[in-house]
């Protein structure tokens, strides 16, 4: 019969019972309402994606299911994530999707879409922030994304 013991040298507590803080949990979870929303508008409804009085034709169907394609993955993966705790690789992902954000605001930019580009520019700063607190380093450093970090 096994016996519960405590020591002063007890083992590290694992990271898949480690929690993430509430506004990292709130970000992921914006960013997934949010790109799983982008994907189900992208399928249904392409013209609400583009100006008013843009043409949808059979190329801009295709494109909006990439786009609808992407989303969903995204979505699907940044919930699964955050629900298993994988804290590494949350923090990658959320990476991705703030830099995918910041492209996006600097197309808006290129293409004159002035109404949407703060909130695509803050939704990629609040990504990129909560990749940042849960790697535990920036992520232009190399620690952030090592196996073994200090």
């Amino acid at each position: 019969m096994a016996q519960n013991t405590t020591s002063a040298t007890a083992a590290p507590v694992p990271v898949s019972s480690q929690r993430f803080t509430w506004w990292v949990q709130a970000i992921v979870f914006l960013g997934a309402l949010l790109s799983g929303a982008g994907a189900v508008i992208a399928m249904t409804h392409p013209a609400m994606l583009v100006s008013p009085g843009a043409e949808i034709n059979d190329a801009a169907k295709v494109f909006a299911g990439y786009f609808a394609a992407r989303n969903l993955v995204l979505a699907c993966l940044l919930l699964a994530l955050l629900l298993g705790r994988a804290k590494r690789a949350l923090s990658q992902l959320l990476a991705l999707v703030g830099f995918i954000q910041i492209l996006d605001a600097a197309i808006d930019c290129a293409e004159a879409r002035w109404p949407v580009v703060p909130g695509v520019l803050v939704l990629g700063i609040l990504f990129l922030s909560a990749a940042r607190k849960l790697g535990g380093h920036p992520f232009w450093n190399p620690k952030a994304w090592m196996e073994n970090q200090s």
